[in-house]
């Protein structure tokens, strides 16, 4: 049974050799140097195959002038849909009416449920988001606003301790030392990856969310880039370890650049991270592009018939 588990680093590009502006080529990641064949995660203009992964370099520009933004760049990835030229901008951080309304039309988790197979969006939240959402003070960002209008619930601290779900920050700490949770789980970052690879046996598509990079690029912190990403590579081993590489498409993504450039404060135009690890998706790797493609990506992986052409609806 083929499943698939989408690792989201929001504002990861893959940008400049240089390491005195690109967290990416300082990091010590062994885990995706291993798979890459010690290739860097820099900006190239083709795809590089190894025997276990592929490093793609996707489009999340669309032709469209301007930064690209994570409310259209996520809803692209969602949707499969050229989000971004429809609207004839790029929009964010939170999504609009506009965006929302694409998001709406056919987002992968409810593709996914119409076609019977289940999805875990497996980020918990804290008391204090759902309260502010509730009160009209915090909006849903492009990620948990698909979750929602798809049928699952935002998870919460509950399910944190259940061990149906993990925190942004991999292990969990920043509960315990910022948000005053002291009965919930801290994990290793390894540790943690087998979590989520527990968490994905019991459903065909897993997506979690790590948002912390961007706030990183926006703050120009190279040395916390670093840090974050040999957090992650080590949260990426522990993955491995639990998935059956034969059956499980490991999906790394993000919605546009940021974090790969730390010489100012701002988007990038540079191509997105993406790597796929796993057996037989050379094919797929090949065909994407953009960020609407890994959609079609995900769902072809799993046997589900592609989005279709939103009708009636512009664009």
């Amino acid at each position: 049974m083929r499943r698939v588990v989408c690792l989201f680093l929001d504002g990861v590009g893959l940008g400049p050799p240089d390491p005195q502006v690109n967290p990416l080529v300082r990091a010590d990641m062994p885990t995706l140097r291993e798979l890459l064949d010690g290739y860097p995660l820099v900006e190239f203009p083709e795809p590089v195959s190894t025997s276990r992964a592929h490093l793609v370099p996707v489009d999340a520009c669309f032709g469209v002038p301007g930064r690209p933004q994570s409310a259209t760049g996520q809803a692209a990835l969602l949707t499969g849909l050229d989000v971004p030229v429809r609207l004839g901008e790029h929009y964010g951080p939170l999504p609009d009416a506009r965006v929302r309304r694409w998001i709406v039309q056919g987002n992968l988790f409810a593709r996914l449920l119409r076609a019977g197979l289940s999805f875990s969006f497996c980020n918990a939240y804290p008391w204090h988001y759902f309260r502010d959402v509730r009160r009209g003070r915090r909006l849903l960002s492009a990620i948990p606003y698909a979750a929602v209008v798809a049928g699952q619930r935002l998870l919460s601290a509950a399910d944190l301790r259940a061990g149906r779900a993990l925190t942004a920050d991999f292990t969990g700490e920043l509960w315990r030392t910022q948000l005053g949770y002291t009965d919930t789980p801290v994990r290793s970052p390894r540790e943690a990856g087998r979590r989520l690879g527990a968490i994905a046996r019991e459903h065909r598509l897993t997506f979690f969310e790590h948002w912390l990079t961007d706030r990183l690029g926006h703050r120009k912190d190279r040395e916390g880039g670093v840090a974050m990403l040999e957090r992650f590579d080590a949260f990426l081993a522990g993955l491995l370890e639990e998935v059956d590489g034969a059956e499980t498409l490991v999906l790394v993504c993000s919605d546009h650049g940021n974090l790969e450039d730390c010489s100012h404060r701002g988007h990038t135009t540079h191509p997105a991270l993406t790597v796929l690890i796993g057996r037989r998706v050379r094919a797929l790797a090949a065909g994407i592009r953009r960020l609407d493609d890994l959609a079609p990506a995900i769902l072809a992986y799993l046997g589900v018939p592609s989005p279709e052409t939103a009708a009636g609806l512009g664009g």
